[in-house]
């Protein structure tokens, strides 16, 4: 995965009916990742917004300059933004922004529901854990050349994302995903849980893990087979805006 001149990692708003769904990309990524997501619900009425985070669609340095408080406000903010365009709003999130999707809900119980795509509150590599002292001596480290997880050839073609690992904003994305944790068991909003099997970057157990510990007696988890971490792009995603679409209209009636 890395940076696509075709696409344009900006924020976007696609203006619909009276239900909005705010949709928070992951981590070193940007919108482009939501887009089909966003293009098909859209599509069937709804209003969408995806904000771009701090520290991304630009350069890798940036993302050192912030903190997960500044992307939990830059979120909250759009959040807000689209409820008073919206009577009704959603919150879906892909990774880091799974977390920031379950912080936000946790501060505004009125959010009518939260999908949360390959939720990365469990990850992994070991090596993370190694960023609060390694953040001092090397910010900036080469992404390791790994085969991709993504099935579908045309997936890495939709995604914009930095070609470094940015490792002071992993040590706050590790602080995100712990606060995150924490809130799981006391999260009341309807929850759906999507993750894949095939995912590398978060821990096999993260998935069902988010789904378990969450404390909402409405929740449903949807497992795929056949995608990677970035199940919005690759060969399932229709499947997930399906079912995201379905949870939404469920969650109206």
């Amino acid at each position: 995965m890395t940076q696509r001149p075709h696409l344009d990692p900006s924020a976007f708003f696609l203006p619909g009916g009276s239900v909005g769904v705010l949709l928070l990309h992951g981590f070193t990524g940007a919108p482009t990742e939501m887009r089909l997501l966003g293009d098909y619900l859209n599509g069937r009425g709804y209003t969408v917004a995806a904000p771009l985070l701090p520290g991304h669609g630009t350069r890798v340095e940036d993302m050192n300059g912030y903190s997960w408080r500044d992307w939990v406000r830059h979120a909250e903010a759009a959040l807000i933004d689209l409820q008073s365009h919206c009577a009704t709003v959603f919150v879906g999130g892909l990774s880091l922004g799974s977390l920031i999707g379950i912080y936000l809900v946790a501060q505004h119980p009125d959010v009518a529901g939260l999908i949360a795509y390959s939720p990365a509150v469990l990850v992994a590599s070991r090596s993370v854990w190694l960023a609060p002292l390694v953040k001092h001596f090397v910010p900036i480290l080469s992404a390791p050349v790994s085969p991709s997880d993504l099935t579908d050839p045309e997936a890495g073609s939709r995604l914009w994302c930095y070609e470094q690992i940015p490792v002071p904003a992993v040590h706050e994305t590790m602080r995100m995903a712990m606060r995150a944790m924490g809130l799981l068991p006391g999260l009341r909003v309807p929850l759906l849980v999507v993750y894949s099997t095939g995912d590398r970057t978060i821990h096999r157990d993260s998935g069902r893990y988010t789904f378990e510990v969450a404390g909402t007696p409405d929740k449903e988890l949807l497992v795929l087979h056949n995608s990677g971490h970035a199940l919005t792009v690759d060969s399932e995603w229709r499947l997930v805006a399906g079912r995201t679409a379905e949870f939404i209209e469920q969650h109206l009636k």
